[in-house]
């Protein structure tokens, strides 16, 4: 799959002919000043690249830093909080 690069101005005037080749599986992204600005893909591209993987390894990592820098110490402090209840 090869990306098409086309300044924004020009994009706006072929938008038509962007949304078909997008539609045909070839993207294009859209450049303000030589930088990337927006692109145009087609829905199931943009279903594809927005899928999340689900199961139970997808949570992986989500709680990283709600324990703070030093999680071990956080819970032991915790624990001295309720002592030998």
């Amino acid at each position: 799959m090869s990306l098409r690069t086309v300044g924004l101005e020009q994009g706006r005037s072929n938008l038509p002919e962007l949304a078909s080749r997008a539609r045909a599986g070839e993207p294009s992204l859209l450049t303000r000043h030589g930088k990337p600005y927006a692109a145009i893909v087609s829905p199931e591209l943009l279903a594809k690249a927005t899928r999340r993987p689900s199961g139970f390894l997808s949570l992986r990592g989500t709680g990283r830093g709600l324990w703070g820098p030093a999680p071990a110490r956080h819970v032991a402090d915790l624990r001295d909080e309720w002592g030998d209840a």
